[in-house]
């Protein structure tokens, strides 16, 4: 009789299951809110920051309220003003990226920062047969907002999938 059968994992779910609960004790924050630092900083800050920890109030007893935590995020000190004015809107993110508001405040720690992903390189230009076949799927629609909206979406589509 053979025993159960084994299915290959793929490395980073191991190396997820391993390191969560680690990050979790050291740093108060999950390796998903670590790997997805690009989409919640945004191309602008993704480059210049990177999230440190995450720093939870005492509770002095369990009938205490939750209070929200602070996000300590790195970034060299030529960038701490810009990352400074965009605390609000790193809160926001972050929030929204968790589900619930955990994070009430930001606070800056100046230190080296290894550069990220390379710039993002500017997206290819859609045929001409690409063009105008978004522009006859959207004629239809009256509302010009809403148009616009579709029509980006539809090239952003063109562009990731080469076929429209």
């Amino acid at each position: 009789m053979a025993g159960p059968k084994s299915f290959p994992q793929p490395v980073a779910d191991l190396a997820t299951e391993i390191l969560d609960p680690l990050l979790r004790r050291r740093a108060g924050m999950s390796v998903a809110l670590v790997q997805s630092w690009d989409e919640i900083a945004g191309p602008r800050l993704s480059g210049i920051t990177r999230p440190e920890r995450v720093v939870w109030p005492r509770r002095h007893g369990e009938d205490d309220l939750h209070e929200p935590a602070t996000l300590v995020i790195a970034c060299s000190g030529a960038a701490a003003l810009r990352v400074q004015h965009e605390t609000g809107e790193i809160v926001g993110r972050v929030n929204a990226f968790l589900g619930y508001g955990a994070i009430g405040r930001v606070k800056i720690v100046q230190k080296p920062v290894e550069p990220g992903k390379p710039a993002l390189r500017e997206p290819r230009r859609l045929t001409p047969a690409e063009t105008e076949r978004i522009a006859n799927v959207t004629a239809g629609v009256e509302d010009d907002g809403l148009k616009e909206a579709l029509a980006r979406l539809g090239a952003g589509i063109a562009r990731k999938t080469r076929k429209l």
